[in-house]
């Protein structure tokens, strides 16, 4: 199994932000075909001093290529042009293997 990860910055308009992601960016996300889960976290604190992120997403698909094939779907599509248009400076975008056996 592998997951997309978005990490993102904090915004200057946190609720802005949570309204577009929760009414706008999440319904496009979960019509991505191959999505097993989607987990959501926001982040609320950091050890040591004040946290530098502001949420993080994780995607799970069952190997690369469902998930080369979910981003490269008119659904992943239209998932990238809205990230990128509401949020493109704010996240980076990592793929992970997941270990199951850990």
């Amino acid at each position: 199994m592998v997951k997309l990860i978005a990490l993102y910055k904090k915004p200057s308009d946190t609720q802005a932000f949570d309204e577009h992601y929760n009414n706008t960016h999440t319904p496009l996300v979960k019509k991505m075909p191959g999505l097993k889960k989607l987990e959501v976290s926001r982040i609320t604190s950091a050890i040591g001093g004040e946290a530098k992120f502001y949420l993080l997403a994780e995607m799970y698909f069952d190997n690369e290529d469902a998930l080369n094939a979910a981003m490269a779907s008119p659904e992943g599509k239209a998932a990238g042009k809205d990230l990128m248009d509401f949020a493109g400076g704010l996240v980076q975008m990592m793929i992970a293997e997941v270990a199951e056996d850990a």
